[in-house]
């Protein structure tokens, strides 16, 4: 795996650009009629791990995670850093299905991470929101945002270390 470092996340989109480039992908994905997914990923407990550890620690855990993310991912893949220090992936051509095996690949490959703090190893997890929209499915990217969002949320409530998806628009989506 990389090593960890500031230049994985200078390398990330800012939330404006990230947006952007969803919203122009989207358009070019509706028009030429190919599936395209968000993925919205949060790393789980870092606000406390920040607590504990510190700072830096915080800030090594996200550079990790960021490297993975990149090494994980295509060159046609897009990342991005949202607020509270959520991450953005805008993943053309990809379904639904897609999107899952993508994340079982970033769930497990995140818990090989070996970080270690004070001489304690912590264990690192994320959770993990997606929403896809294949055929025309939702006319606005907000929607597929919006609905990565919720998903994340039910993510995370459910304890993290975890994959959820919701269409856009669903009023209910189950685990994944």
């Amino acid at each position: 795996m990389p090593e960890p470092s500031n230049e994985y996340e200078r390398s990330l989109f800012s939330l404006a650009q990230i947006q952007h480039l969803m919203r122009v992908e989207f358009n070019r994905a509706a028009r030429y009629e190919y599936p395209i997914a968000c993925m919205v990923i949060s790393i789980d407990r870092l606000g406390h791990l920040r607590d504990l550890y510190g700072y830096e620690a915080k800030e090594e855990i996200l550079g990790a995670v960021i490297a993975l993310l990149k090494a994980e991912t295509r060159n046609s893949d897009f990342l991005g850093r949202m607020a509270d220090d959520r991450l953005l992936a805008v993943v053309p051509h990809t379904p639904d299905e897609g999107s899952r095996v993508m994340a079982k690949r970033l769930l497990e490959s995140v818990r090989a991470i070996d970080f270690e703090s004070e001489g304690r190893t912590i264990q690192i997890t994320l959770s993990i929101g997606a929403s896809h929209n294949e055929g025309g499915s939702t006319l606005f990217f907000d929607a597929m945002l919006e609905a990565a969002g919720e998903a994340l949320a039910l993510a995370v409530e459910s304890g993290g270390d975890r994959f959820e998806s919701r269409a856009p628009g669903a009023v209910d989506a189950g685990p994944a």
